[in-house]
């Protein structure tokens, strides 16, 4: 009995050690989302409790919540909203044989997120490859998705001379930025 305890005496120190530890960040993320277990959990005022307590202040944190927009001027990139704007899209570049990106994302993705920032530098890099951005959840887009054959995102597929020339899935940024180096870069 001695020994159990020695034993919980030793584990109550670590623990307790580990707690007063804890930086200000992980001791209110440990209040809010690990303590209280007898209240009842309600996740939309826990996430909203969350949010209002964390301000993701930090340049990297901030990465992640970047979206992919346009710079003031010109863009190549043309956010899709419809089955009509995919498939006028992809008729255009089968046509015409333009450069062209189709990049399948979607808010809640965190690949889709991080690689968003090279998607935008690479469309300055590369102005006369048009980048197609879909999200995959905008209402009216499930059928031409869903005879696309999207099965995850982010997914980014490569056109040139009015031919799909190759597909990427996941979020490589070395494989895109060899894709698009070898397939629009103008000599």
């Amino acid at each position: 009995m001695r020994g159990n305890n020695k034993a919980l005496l030793v584990r109550a120190l670590i623990f307790g050690s580990h707690r007063s530890s804890m930086n200000s960040f992980s001791r209110r993320l440990h209040e809010n989302l690990i303590s209280n277990p007898s209240k009842t959990s309600h996740p939309s005022k826990s996430l909203s409790n969350f949010t209002t307590k964390f301000h993701f202040s930090t340049p990297y944190l901030q990465l992640f919540q970047r979206t992919l927009s346009s710079s003031s001027g010109a863009s190549n990139i043309v956010l899709v909203k419809s089955d009509e704007e995919l498939n006028s899209g992809m008729k255009n570049v089968q046509e015409k044989s333009s450069p062209a990106v189709f990049y399948f994302t979607a808010t809640w993705c965190g690949p889709c997120k991080f690689i968003s920032p090279v998607i935008e530098e690479l469309s300055k890099k590369y102005p006369h490859a048009t980048i197609y951005k879909v999200d995959i959840d905008t209402e009216g887009l499930q059928n031409a998705l869903a005879n696309l054959n999207i099965a995850a995102v982010p997914t980014l597929e490569f056109y040139k001379n009015g031919k799909k020339e190759t597909t990427i899935v996941g979020a490589d940024v070395a494989k895109l930025k060899n894709t698009m180096e070898s397939l629009y870069r103008e000599d």
